[in-house]
Protein backbone atom coordinates (compact mmCIF):
# COMPACT_ATOMS: atom_id res chain seq x y z
CA UNK A 1 0.00 0.00 0.00
CA UNK A 2 1.31 3.47 -0.84
CA UNK A 3 1.18 6.74 1.13
CA UNK A 4 -2.24 7.76 2.31
CA UNK A 5 -4.21 5.00 0.60
CA UNK A 6 -6.42 2.88 2.84
CA UNK A 7 -7.00 -0.84 2.80
CA UNK A 8 -10.44 -2.07 1.82
CA UNK A 9 -12.95 -3.70 4.12
CA UNK A 10 -12.23 -7.05 2.47
CA UNK A 11 -8.50 -7.25 3.10
CA UNK A 12 -7.10 -10.09 5.29
CA UNK A 13 -6.66 -7.84 8.31
CA UNK A 14 -10.31 -6.79 8.23
CA UNK A 15 -11.51 -10.35 7.79
CA UNK A 16 -9.54 -11.53 10.83
CA UNK A 17 -10.50 -8.60 13.03
CA UNK A 18 -13.85 -9.96 14.18
CA UNK A 19 -12.16 -12.97 15.74
CA UNK A 20 -9.63 -10.65 17.38
CA UNK A 21 -12.30 -8.64 19.18
CA UNK A 22 -11.74 -5.46 17.17
CA UNK A 23 -14.54 -3.50 15.49
CA UNK A 24 -13.28 -1.44 12.55
CA UNK A 25 -15.14 1.38 10.84
CA UNK A 26 -14.96 4.85 9.35
CA UNK A 27 -15.62 7.96 11.40
CA UNK A 28 -18.05 10.74 10.53
CA UNK A 29 -14.98 12.76 9.48
CA UNK A 30 -13.83 10.02 7.11
CA UNK A 31 -10.83 8.56 8.93
CA UNK A 32 -10.42 4.91 10.04
CA UNK A 33 -11.42 4.04 13.60
CA UNK A 34 -11.43 0.92 15.74
CA UNK A 35 -13.07 -0.09 19.00
CA UNK A 36 -11.59 -2.61 21.44
CA UNK A 37 -13.82 -2.89 24.47
CA UNK A 38 -13.97 0.61 25.96
CA UNK A 39 -10.93 1.83 24.01
CA UNK A 40 -11.43 3.84 20.83
CA UNK A 41 -8.59 4.27 18.32
CA UNK A 42 -8.38 6.58 15.33
CA UNK A 43 -5.93 7.03 12.45
CA UNK A 44 -5.62 10.78 12.07
CA UNK A 45 -3.71 12.75 9.46
CA UNK A 46 -1.42 15.55 10.58
CA UNK A 47 -2.14 17.41 7.35
CA UNK A 48 1.31 16.74 5.88
CA UNK A 49 0.74 13.23 4.58
CA UNK A 50 1.69 11.51 7.83
CA UNK A 51 -0.59 9.85 10.39
CA UNK A 52 -0.72 9.40 14.13
CA UNK A 53 -2.66 7.09 16.41
CA UNK A 54 -5.24 8.84 18.57
CA UNK A 55 -7.20 7.23 21.37
CA UNK A 56 -10.10 7.83 23.69
CA UNK A 57 -11.93 5.88 26.36
CA UNK A 58 -15.59 5.10 26.91
CA UNK A 59 -16.91 6.79 23.79
CA UNK A 60 -20.13 4.87 23.23
CA UNK A 61 -21.22 6.46 19.95
CA UNK A 62 -21.41 4.21 16.87
CA UNK A 63 -18.12 4.36 14.98
CA UNK A 64 -19.80 6.13 12.06
CA UNK A 65 -20.72 9.02 14.38
CA UNK A 66 -17.29 9.49 15.95
CA UNK A 67 -15.48 12.75 15.16
CA UNK A 68 -11.93 13.96 15.63
CA UNK A 69 -12.72 16.04 18.70
CA UNK A 70 -13.72 12.88 20.59
CA UNK A 71 -10.06 11.84 20.72
CA UNK A 72 -7.81 13.36 23.38
CA UNK A 73 -4.63 11.28 23.42
CA UNK A 74 -1.76 11.08 20.94
CA UNK A 75 -0.17 7.60 20.89
CA UNK A 76 2.59 8.05 18.33
CA UNK A 77 3.02 7.94 14.59
CA UNK A 78 1.50 5.23 12.41
CA UNK A 79 2.59 4.63 8.81
CA UNK A 80 -0.78 3.86 7.19
CA UNK A 81 -4.09 2.06 7.67
CA UNK A 82 -2.55 -1.38 7.42
CA UNK A 83 -0.25 -0.50 10.32
CA UNK A 84 -3.21 1.02 12.19
CA UNK A 85 -5.24 -2.18 11.86
CA UNK A 86 -2.32 -4.31 13.01
CA UNK A 87 -1.82 -1.97 15.97
CA UNK A 88 -5.48 -2.35 16.91
CA UNK A 89 -5.28 -6.15 16.77
CA UNK A 90 -2.06 -6.00 18.77
CA UNK A 91 -3.84 -3.86 21.38
CA UNK A 92 -6.67 -6.39 21.61
CA UNK A 93 -4.17 -9.21 22.12
CA UNK A 94 -2.43 -7.15 24.80
CA UNK A 95 -5.73 -6.68 26.63
CA UNK A 96 -6.49 -10.41 26.44
CA UNK A 97 -3.09 -11.25 27.89
CA UNK A 98 -3.58 -8.68 30.64
CA UNK A 99 -6.83 -10.33 31.67
CA UNK A 100 -4.94 -13.59 32.26
CA UNK A 101 -2.51 -12.01 34.70
CA UNK A 102 -3.15 -11.60 38.41
CA UNK A 103 -2.02 -8.03 38.77
CA UNK A 104 -3.55 -6.39 41.82
CA UNK A 105 -4.17 -2.65 42.04
CA UNK A 106 -4.18 -1.30 45.55
CA UNK A 107 -3.18 1.64 47.66
CA UNK A 108 -0.25 1.34 49.99
CA UNK A 109 1.77 3.75 52.07
CA UNK A 110 5.13 3.96 50.33
CA UNK A 111 7.74 6.64 49.78
CA UNK A 112 9.23 6.45 46.29
CA UNK A 113 12.02 8.45 44.61
CA UNK A 114 9.22 10.36 42.84
CA UNK A 115 7.04 11.13 45.87
CA UNK A 116 4.39 9.33 47.84
CA UNK A 117 2.72 6.38 46.14
CA UNK A 118 -0.86 7.10 45.08
CA UNK A 119 -1.59 3.78 43.39
CA UNK A 120 0.31 0.51 43.44
CA UNK A 121 0.08 -2.45 41.08
CA UNK A 122 1.39 -5.75 42.40
CA UNK A 123 2.73 -7.84 39.52
CA UNK A 124 4.02 -10.64 41.74
CA UNK A 125 5.58 -11.02 45.17
CA UNK A 126 8.36 -8.48 45.40
CA UNK A 127 7.51 -6.70 42.13
CA UNK A 128 5.36 -3.60 42.56
CA UNK A 129 4.70 -0.66 40.24
CA UNK A 130 3.97 2.68 41.92
CA UNK A 131 2.28 5.75 40.47
CA UNK A 132 2.74 9.18 42.05
CA UNK A 133 1.37 12.62 41.20
CA UNK A 134 4.18 13.27 38.75
CA UNK A 135 6.02 10.09 37.86
CA UNK A 136 6.38 6.45 38.85
CA UNK A 137 8.18 3.19 38.41
CA UNK A 138 8.86 -0.26 39.79
CA UNK A 139 10.24 -1.36 43.10
CA UNK A 140 11.84 -4.78 43.48
CA UNK A 141 12.42 -6.56 46.76
CA UNK A 142 16.08 -7.37 47.57
CA UNK A 143 15.66 -10.97 46.41
CA UNK A 144 14.02 -9.94 43.16
CA UNK A 145 16.58 -7.20 42.59
CA UNK A 146 19.43 -9.69 42.79
CA UNK A 147 17.99 -11.36 39.68
CA UNK A 148 18.61 -8.20 37.65
CA UNK A 149 21.84 -8.14 35.65
CA UNK A 150 24.52 -6.35 37.67
CA UNK A 151 25.29 -3.95 34.81
CA UNK A 152 21.85 -2.32 35.08
CA UNK A 153 20.87 -3.19 38.65
CA UNK A 154 19.61 -0.32 40.81
CA UNK A 155 21.13 -0.36 44.29
CA UNK A 156 17.80 0.55 45.90
CA UNK A 157 15.63 -1.60 43.66
CA UNK A 158 13.83 1.37 42.08
CA UNK A 159 13.32 1.54 38.29
CA UNK A 160 11.62 4.63 36.83
CA UNK A 161 8.80 4.33 34.32
CA UNK A 162 10.31 6.08 31.29
CA UNK A 163 13.03 3.60 30.39
CA UNK A 164 14.26 1.63 33.41
CA UNK A 165 10.98 -0.28 33.62
CA UNK A 166 12.26 -2.20 30.59
CA UNK A 167 14.94 -3.77 32.78
CA UNK A 168 12.22 -5.20 35.01
CA UNK A 169 10.19 -6.46 32.05
CA UNK A 170 13.18 -8.18 30.44
CA UNK A 171 14.25 -9.71 33.76
CA UNK A 172 10.78 -11.10 34.47
CA UNK A 173 9.25 -11.53 30.98
CA UNK A 174 6.56 -13.99 32.11
CA UNK A 175 4.86 -11.17 34.03
CA UNK A 176 4.42 -8.95 30.96
CA UNK A 177 2.36 -9.15 27.78
CA UNK A 178 3.88 -9.65 24.36
CA UNK A 179 3.29 -5.99 23.54
CA UNK A 180 4.93 -4.88 26.79
CA UNK A 181 7.92 -7.12 26.08
CA UNK A 182 8.18 -5.66 22.59
CA UNK A 183 8.18 -2.12 24.02
CA UNK A 184 10.70 -3.12 26.69
CA UNK A 185 13.00 -4.61 24.08
CA UNK A 186 12.96 -1.35 22.12
CA UNK A 187 13.46 0.79 25.23
CA UNK A 188 16.43 -1.28 26.37
CA UNK A 189 17.96 -1.32 22.90
CA UNK A 190 17.80 2.47 22.69
CA UNK A 191 18.69 3.33 26.28
CA UNK A 192 20.82 0.45 27.58
CA UNK A 193 22.58 -0.83 24.44
CA UNK A 194 25.37 -2.69 26.26
CA UNK A 195 22.83 -4.56 28.38
CA UNK A 196 20.72 -5.32 25.29
CA UNK A 197 23.72 -6.69 23.42
CA UNK A 198 24.62 -8.91 26.37
CA UNK A 199 21.03 -10.12 26.67
CA UNK A 200 20.53 -10.81 22.95
CA UNK A 201 24.04 -12.01 22.18
CA UNK A 202 24.76 -9.70 19.26
CA UNK A 203 26.20 -6.27 18.52
CA UNK A 204 23.89 -3.44 17.54
CA UNK A 205 24.49 -1.84 14.17
CA UNK A 206 24.39 1.87 13.39
CA UNK A 207 20.81 3.12 13.49
CA UNK A 208 19.55 0.46 15.92
CA UNK A 209 20.16 2.28 19.21
CA UNK A 210 19.62 5.95 19.96
CA UNK A 211 22.13 6.04 22.83
CA UNK A 212 24.82 4.09 20.97
CA UNK A 213 24.39 6.31 17.90
CA UNK A 214 24.54 9.40 20.12
CA UNK A 215 27.77 8.25 21.73
CA UNK A 216 29.29 7.67 18.29
CA UNK A 217 28.16 11.11 17.11
CA UNK A 218 29.74 12.74 20.18
CA UNK A 219 32.96 10.82 19.64
CA UNK A 220 33.27 11.70 15.95
CA UNK A 221 32.35 15.37 16.46
CA UNK A 222 34.07 16.02 19.80
CA UNK A 223 36.10 18.89 18.33
CA UNK A 224 33.61 20.12 15.72
CA UNK A 225 31.42 23.18 16.05
CA UNK A 226 27.87 22.00 16.84
CA UNK A 227 24.88 24.32 17.02
CA UNK A 228 23.42 24.85 20.50
CA UNK A 229 20.83 27.51 19.59
CA UNK A 230 19.41 29.04 16.42
CA UNK A 231 17.10 31.79 15.20
CA UNK A 232 15.94 33.01 11.78
CA UNK A 233 18.08 35.99 10.92
CA UNK A 234 16.25 39.29 10.56
CA UNK A 235 19.39 40.82 9.09
CA UNK A 236 20.22 38.28 6.38
CA UNK A 237 17.41 36.92 4.24
CA UNK A 238 17.28 33.15 3.86
CA UNK A 239 19.76 32.58 6.66
CA UNK A 240 19.63 31.13 10.14
CA UNK A 241 21.86 32.67 12.78
CA UNK A 242 23.29 30.05 15.12
CA UNK A 243 25.44 29.75 18.20
CA UNK A 244 27.83 26.81 18.20
CA UNK A 245 30.31 25.25 20.60
CA UNK A 246 32.96 22.62 20.03
CA UNK A 247 31.39 19.31 20.93
CA UNK A 248 27.95 20.92 21.32
CA UNK A 249 27.98 20.91 25.13
CA UNK A 250 25.99 23.91 26.34
CA UNK A 251 27.43 23.65 29.84
CA UNK A 252 31.07 23.51 28.83
CA UNK A 253 33.40 26.49 29.18
CA UNK A 254 34.67 26.06 25.62
CA UNK A 255 34.60 28.93 23.15
CA UNK A 256 31.29 29.90 21.58
CA UNK A 257 30.90 31.29 18.07
CA UNK A 258 28.14 32.56 15.79
CA UNK A 259 27.61 31.40 12.22
CA UNK A 260 25.16 31.97 9.38
CA UNK A 261 23.60 28.85 7.84
CA UNK A 262 21.08 28.73 4.96
CA UNK A 263 17.52 28.01 6.18
CA UNK A 264 17.01 24.96 4.01
CA UNK A 265 20.27 23.39 5.03
CA UNK A 266 19.64 23.95 8.73
CA UNK A 267 16.17 22.44 8.31
CA UNK A 268 17.81 19.16 7.26
CA UNK A 269 19.84 18.86 10.47
CA UNK A 270 20.30 15.43 11.98
CA UNK A 271 18.70 14.12 15.15
CA UNK A 272 21.79 14.87 17.26
CA UNK A 273 22.41 18.39 16.03
CA UNK A 274 23.83 20.46 13.22
CA UNK A 275 27.56 20.30 12.58
CA UNK A 276 29.17 23.45 11.23
CA UNK A 277 31.25 23.02 8.09
CA UNK A 278 33.93 25.72 8.36
CA UNK A 279 34.54 25.51 4.62
CA UNK A 280 30.95 26.56 3.83
CA UNK A 281 29.43 28.24 6.87
CA UNK A 282 30.68 31.73 7.54
CA UNK A 283 31.66 32.81 11.02
CA UNK A 284 29.53 35.84 11.89
CA UNK A 285 30.08 38.81 14.18
CA UNK A 286 27.51 41.23 12.81
CA UNK A 287 24.15 42.41 14.22
CA UNK A 288 22.26 39.64 15.96
CA UNK A 289 18.63 38.55 15.95
CA UNK A 290 19.01 37.00 19.40
CA UNK A 291 17.32 39.08 22.09
CA UNK A 292 19.86 40.52 24.50
CA UNK A 293 22.87 39.80 22.30
CA UNK A 294 23.91 43.48 22.14
CA UNK A 295 24.11 43.75 25.90
CA UNK A 296 25.88 40.42 26.09
CA UNK A 297 28.44 41.42 23.46
CA UNK A 298 29.11 44.67 25.27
Amino acid sequence: MNGASFTSATDPVSISSAADGVEFGTSADGFPVARIGEILLGLISNGSGDFFLASAWRITKPLAEVRRHHFYRHDGRVKDEAAFRLRAIETAEHMRELSAFSRIQTRMSASTPWGGSQLATIYAEGIVSHSTSGHGGFHLSPDRNLQVDASVRSAGGWYEEDSEWAIVALTFPDLFTGYERQCANGAARNTFPDYWEKLRGRQLSAGESWLKDRAEFDRVHADDWIVISAIISSHHSGMTEVFAKRGGNRESQREERRFLVPHEEYGRRGRFGFVIDLARHAAYDGPSSFVGWSARAA
